[in-house]
């Protein structure tokens, strides 16, 4: 059997990791700013999903050479990564018309999509409080996101919208059941390439104008995007999370949707409803009946890799 080094765990301080893991959620929580930026310029969602993922994957090109030997995992990476570079399209879609909190709310409905996933693609049974947690997150969408709450006009781009908890929650599953023997700088490059390729089509055969940024805005938000939201973090993300846990990593990472309620609010001048609130305590809510034992998350899977 092929065996991979996984690197030694890093040398730092509890406190310096959690600010580390609270700085990475913070910066994922920004995504609307620079999504709604780029749109709002013209360019086409997928093309921001195809900036996003850019970044990592050519950095990290080497790290995946690297481990061609696990060549299995490395293609499950990629399927997922096309996936969730897929599904991204439709919440940069979403976030053109809709306020940023109530895609927000919907983008939090991954932890349903995973365990639907886990169980019929993996034959994973959802435990008690993973179906708890799932009928609260239901709940929150169905107030967030429900006719009550938003425009019917608005409704087929929330519908959209899912594709990207969707494609989350195949990644997250993916992570676990597939890519255990990669270490986690070998999981972030196979699955941001996998979103590259997947894009690159789409890419390829639209109009220039829809996908090449035309001045040094458009680019200071492209490198915005792809550092500040993507790499950046998520190598953050990768070191420090092990050194605090699975729990304490998952209850400071919920500071993503607060987040983007302070942008919708801050950047965009909208207003909070009353719905979205219990939506956004509904899923803070989950995530605390989720993570009060141990659960398989992609947070779980670099941690357990990185202290073997």
């Amino acid at each position: 059997m092929d065996t991979t080094e996984i690197p030694a765990e890093p040398s730092m301080p509890y406190a310096l990791a959690a600010l580390g893991v609270l700085f990475a959620s913070i910066c994922f929580g920004f995504v609307p700013l620079f999504s709604r930026g780029l749109t709002d310029q013209g360019l086409a969602p997928y093309a921001i999903a195809f900036y996003r993922y850019i970044l990592a994957a050519m950095l990290l090109l080497p790290v995946t050479l690297r481990y061609l030997s696990q060549w299995r995992e490395i293609l499950w990476g990629m399927g997922a990564g096309a996936v969730m570079g897929m599904g991204w399209i439709g919440y940069v879609s979403a976030l053109e018309t809709v306020p940023a909190s109530t895609v927000g709310v919907l983008y939090m409905t991954y932890p349903v999509f995973t365990v639907l996933i886990a169980w019929v693609l993996f034959r994973e049974g959802p435990t008690r409080r993973s179906l708890l947690a799932s009928t609260l997150i239901i709940l929150a969408a169905a107030i967030a996101g429900g006719p009550a709450s938003v425009p019917a006009e608005q409704l087929p781009t929330l519908l959209l919208s899912l594709a990207a908890p969707f494609g989350f929650g195949f990644g997250i599953c993916v992570l676990v059941h597939r890519l255990s023997r990669l270490p986690p700088l070998a999981r972030i490059s196979s699955v941001s390439l996998g979103s590259v390729i997947g894009l690159a089509p789409l890419i390829l055969t639209s109009d220039m104008a829809e996908v090449l940024p035309s001045g040094r805005q458009q680019w200071m938000l492209i490198a915005g995007i792809g550092l500040v939201t993507a790499l950046i973090p998520q190598l953050i993300y990768t070191i420090c999370s092990p050194l605090i846990g699975t729990t304490r990593t998952a209850v400071i990472g919920s500071v993503e949707l607060p987040t983007m309620f302070a942008i919708g609010f801050f950047a965009f001048q909208e207003a909070i409803t009353a719905s979205q609130a219990i939506g956004c305590v509904l899923i803070l809510t989950a995530i605390a009946v989720t993570q009060s034992r141990s659960t398989r998350t992609v947070t779980t899977v670099i941690a357990r890799a990185a202290k073997r």
